[in-house]
């Protein structure tokens, strides 16, 4: 049978052939005619609000959908990311907080439409921008036609794709739209790439509206549209700007309206009055368009998901996806949320689902900090992994997803002499034989000053990666020592490297070297009566990850802004709850639980 859905249309009206409705897959539910999108043959208007389920624990993914249908909203908007789902190429799982599937079913239960945006690129301010490091670290030509990158595509949409055609309004199920790529206008020029996501799309079975997304520039859309899809936009403020290029007979949306922004460690947090959301979002509704809000709930990237931009320098972002939106990092409700909820209510035919009541948190307490290694016991205490090498490996070539690796060589040096690691992604604390010589990054100090006398002893150099950049020409860039370690002009060879796993560490029942330590590992207990929600602190901490009950919460940084981490109420347990510290740098003395979270000083900002 010829593949109706996957030919490129004129893109004026449905991404579907008229006869395709007479076959089992059924026609698509919204369409798009003379500049509207129809619901079934009749007007209708998309009132949508991101939630991604893989930053939020999924037995709290019932309680923020629920709370976004309250604000007003009849969609939810979520990314599918890649990296998620397939962490080890080939395994490839959809079980726990991966199940996909689970999200969606619930979203329709509540009464939502499901906007799915599974591209393989997803941006999203998550690591390496969804695309899996196993593939950037072997594929330069990342979001091309480039063969081997299309085939690792492939074989993700053959395992992907069947679970949500079932999904689709077509066959009873809440998606109603689909992104092909993520503002693809901005980054190249490959059309057909675009063509190949389309068709493969298509031929898999997804029915429903295509669309696309990008900046209000003119050429931002002419290299990220593909023909049979939806032109949508992405902004903070530009609805005039949109409306001029808007293509003929296409809807108005903008898929991504910025109603806060995202915050990167060293910056001010990231506000958007209630007023200056709602103003754009008003203005868009007023000019007949459809709305995603970018972020409706913004969750937390919890472990080590965090992303990071680069612009001029590497920026990570902090472990808070809060955004600033309506529905807080910890399902609080905020003036935005009543404010939009306001806004949305006139484009209902009925009642608005009541208002959920204020999410419950645990009391301030306080607990000490027990050392049990320190930094240099920990690394001692890792396997090696592969053979000695000639040049320090890249963590991709080590298969380390992202975290710290430490690499040891055994040097020799003369007087005043000097260390320099060049390629260094991201930040590396150097150390010989016992002795902390200093920190080193990216975009800083790149060497060092060894030991002015000269001398000999076992270099190690802890390497962390930051976040792993997920918009931008730099996208799947590599992380670790990416060249070399030179002493003066010469190469250090004979590398043995350690990589520091993403679990809980394992740790010796009673404190060993780390009496003195003033880096490395700790333990802290609390006992609490209810698991409820509740803020972490780490007073006098420097750089460090942190577990709770053996999930890795996320990162803390003296730099700021962000000074709690959210810690959801299913990760704790009536009664006694370890809490796990590694630092790089100084290790606090106690654990605080805040009743108020802390995201640091604020800047009003809109994105651009």
């Amino acid at each position: 049978m010829p593949d109706l859905l996957a030919s490129a249309l004129d893109g004026s009206s449905v991404a579907v052939d008229a006869s395709a409705t007479a076959t089992p897959i059924g026609a698509p539910t919204l369409s798009w005619r003379d500049g509207e999108i129809l619901r079934d043959g009749v007007t209708h208007r998309i009132l949508a609000g991101s939630i991604h389920y893989f930053r939020v624990h999924p037995d709290l993914w019932e309680d923020r959908l629920r709370r976004l249908a309250a604000m007003g909203a009849n969609t939810v908007d979520t990314y599918v990311a890649w990296n998620f789902h397939e962490r080890v190429e080939g395994d490839v799982r959809f079980d726990g907080w991966r199940d996909i599937e689970r999200f969606i079913r619930l979203a329709g239960e509540v009464g939502l439409d499901v906007f799915l945006r599974p591209s393989p690129y997803i941006c999203a301010e998550w690591s390496n921008g969804g695309i899996p490091s196993w593939l950037s670290g072997r594929v330069a030509a990342l979001r091309t036609s480039d063969d081997g990158f299309l085939a690792a595509v492939d074989a993700w949409y053959d395992r992907l794709i069947p679970r949500l055609v079932p999904l689709q309004a077509s066959h009873g199920g809440p998606i109603v739209a689909i992104q092909i790529e993520n503002e693809y206008g901005s980054f190249g020029s490959d059309a057909d790439y675009l063509a190949h996501l389309r068709d493969g799309l298509r031929r898999r079975g997804m029915v429903e509206m295509l669309t696309t997304a990008d900046g209000i520039t003119g050429d931002m859309i002419e290299h990220g549209s593909v023909a049979g899809a939806l032109a949508t936009f992405t902004f903070g403020t530009g609805v005039a700007r949109a409306v001029e290029l808007r293509r003929e007979g296409d809807a108005l949306m903008c898929s991504e309206l910025w109603g806060g922004w995202f915050d990167h460690w060293g910056e001010r947090h990231h506000v958007r009055s209630a007023a200056s959301a709602g103003g754009t979002i008003e203005e868009l509704l007023t000019a007949g368009g459809s709305v995603s809000l970018y972020m409706a709930h913004g969750g937390t990237n919890f472990g080590l998901w965090n992303g990071a931009n680069h612009d001029q320098v590497l920026q990570p972002t902090v472990t808070s996806y809060d955004s600033d939106a309506p529905i807080g990092e910890d399902g609080t409700l905020t003036e935005k949320f009543h404010a939009l909820r306001a806004l949305f209510a006139p484009f209902h035919a009925g009642e608005l689902p009541p208002v959920p009541g204020a999410p419950r948190r645990q009391g301030a307490a306080t607990t000490p900090l027990e050392p049990r290694a320190s930094l240099l016991g920990l690394i001692a205490s890792l396997p090696v992994a592969g053979d000695v090498s000639p040049r320090p490996r890249t963590f991709e070539e080590l298969g380390a997803e992202d975290g710290l690796v430490a690499y040891e060589a055994d040097v020799s040096f003369p007087a005043e002499a000097t260390l320099t690691v060049d390629g260094l992604h991201d930040r590396a604390v150097v150390f010989l034989d016992e002795r902390r010589l200093g920190v080193l990054e990216r975009d800083g100090e790149t060497s060092l000053a060894l030991p002015a006398d000269g001398g000999m002893g076992r270099l190690t150099i802890l390497v962390e990666s930051l976040g792993r950049i997920n918009y931008g020409p730099y996208t799947g860039e590599g992380k670790g020592i990416m060249r070399g370690v030179m002493i003066g002009r010469r190469l250090v060879n004979g590398w043995t490297h350690r990589v520091v796993p993403q679990e809980v560490p394992a740790l010796p029942t009673a404190a060993t070297d780390a009496t003195d330590a003033t880096d490395g590992v700790a333990i802290a207990s609390l006992d609490v009566a209810e698991p409820l929600d509740a803020w972490l602190a780490f007073p006098g901490g420097a750089k460090g990850m942190v577990w709770l009950n053996g999930f890795l919460l996320g990162r803390y940084w003296k730099v700021g802004p962000q000074e709690t981490l959210y810690a959801p109420a299913p990760l704790w347990k009536a009664g006694r709850n370890e809490i796990v510290v590694l630092d790089t740098d100084v290790l606090g003395v106690t654990v605080e639980i805040r009743e108020e979270p802390s995201f640091g000083e604020t800047e009003e900002f809109i994105g651009s």
